[in-house]
């Protein structure tokens, strides 16, 4: 007996101590899951990536520009680079070079496919949002969960203290020669079976902890501890204002899913108009600058050598040029492509439409379980209240002698269940009613 109490203390002790002097409520969970987060990590690499990819669509709309220049000598028969003659001289030359060119009209291709990175882009940037209300969803969960675990364990341990109470007592009178020493023994018996109930639920919670970490991508090593408000506290709107119909009308334009296929339909709306473009003749303009440097050149009239600067200066040459670029036949791709981009078209435009009915689903189904675990939680407060006064009568027939100890322990049980369900109840009534109020645009509020 000793041995358990002592036992039951070190658990507490080791519970107290093991504890951050910062802790941590939910809305810096979820702040910090946001960023740090694996998931939401990658979706942001992925929505980085398409708004680079967007404004390289739009730098197509304009000019290209390309500088090069050689130097070098030059041996045996080759051509002298300021006459285009052929010369047995040895030389040094050195050429310039500015070149570029437009698409002046190309069928709206440039414009449409910039178009469609750009709505890409904002639907990376949804995604990133989906991935970020995921992992609050999940902290959420979690932290709903590590709060019913903390929950657990104060009920466990205020049993134990009862469960002791009564063993004082009863030892008094076993003792005293009012009661056997049976009772004595079961009560004990029940002390062991409180005390294995309460390191369950600290392994739960303990586990729960854990599993938190894992969401925040922090070191499980590292300590950790969660602010557990009463769940009392905890605000829940009003069933009325939360109606599957008026949530879902809601829903439609802040979940960003919907937001997400939104920009991927227009997206794929403009690919199309871009590879339509293929199909049809495309017309560019281009520039060349230009000029070059022999060191072997002479003057025609004198006979001087020319200068650097000069020379560059005398054989500067310009050039412009446009072009028409007709597609007869390329094996099918443009043709193949165009196609291809009208089916991916219908498959997103399903695809949005099984989303939109996934989220309305979800929605009846969160609404119909919130109105069933509120029922539930209101029939378990009275089942709790019956058990109670059940158990708190039984203890004064117990402690006149009027009661025997094994009836006293099965009340306490079914007090003890009575209790723990409801605890379930309420959670899942509360975690019922923010799933309603996360689908209407709320956010998740604790």
């Amino acid at each position: 007996m000793k041995k358990l109490l002592t036992l039951l203390t070190c658990i507490i002790a080791i519970a107290s101590s093991a504890q951050d002097s910062s802790k941590w409520d939910l809305r810096r969970l979820v702040d910090y899951a946001m960023k740090n987060n694996i998931s939401v990590k990658q979706a942001e690499v992925q929505a980085r990536i398409a708004a680079i990819q967007a404004k390289q669509m739009e730098m197509y709309k304009y000019p290209t520009a390309t500088f090069s220049t050689n130097l070098g000598p030059q041996f045996g028969r080759s051509i002298d680079p300021t006459t285009n003659t052929y010369t047995n001289s040895e030389l040094f030359a050195q050429n310039y070079g500015l070149q570029g060119g437009i698409q002046v009209y190309n069928w709206g291709r440039i414009r449409n496919s910039a178009a469609s990175s750009k709505f890409n882009a904002q639907a990376a940037l949804a995604d990133v949002e989906r991935a970020a209300n995921d992992v609050a969803l999940n902290v959420s969960t979690y932290y709903l969960q590590i709060l019913a675990s903390n929950e657990n364990i104060k009920i466990s341990r205020f049993l134990i203290q009862q469960t002791l109470a009564r063993i004082d007592d009863t030892k008094k009178k076993v003792e005293a020669g009012s009661l056997p020493e049976l009772s004595l023994l079961e009560l004990q018996s029940q002390l062991a079976t409180d005390s294995t109930n309460l390191i369950t639920n600290m392994a739960s919670f303990d586990q729960n902890v854990l599993a938190m970490k894992g969401l925040l991508n922090i070191d499980a090593g590292k300590p950790f501890t969660v602010e557990t408000p009463t769940i009392d506290k905890i605000p829940v709107d009003n069933i009325a204002d939360l109606m599957p119909e008026s949530v879902f009308a809601l829903a439609m334009s802040n979940q960003p899913i919907q937001k997400f296929n939104e920009f991927k339909i227009k997206a794929a709306e403009k690919s199309i108009a871009a590879y339509r473009s293929e199909l049809y003749p495309t017309i560019t303009a281009g520039y060349s600058l230009g000029s070059t440097y022999n060191s072997k050149a002479v003057n025609f009239f004198n006979g001087n050598k020319v200068e650097y600067f000069d020379q560059v200066n005398q054989n500067f040459r310009q050039g412009l040029n446009l072009g028409l670029q007709v597609p007869i036949f390329n094996n099918g791709i443009s043709r193949s492509n165009y196609k291809q981009s009208k089916e991916n078209l219908k498959g997103l435009e399903l695809q949005k439409e099984l989303a939109d009915q996934t989220l309305k689903n979800n929605i009846y189904t969160a609404y119909t379980n919130a109105v069933a675990s509120m029922q539930k939680f209101y029939a378990g407060k009275r089942l709790v209240e019956s058990a109670q006064k059940v158990y708190d009568f039984s203890v004064k027939r117990f402690d006149v002698g009027l009661l025997g100890s094994l009836d006293l322990l099965v009340n306490k049980n079914n007090l003890e269940r009575a209790l723990v369900q409801q605890l379930s109840n309420q959670y899942d009534y509360v975690f019922r009613m923010k799933l309603l109020e996360f689908y209407k645009g709320q956010g998740l509020k604790l």
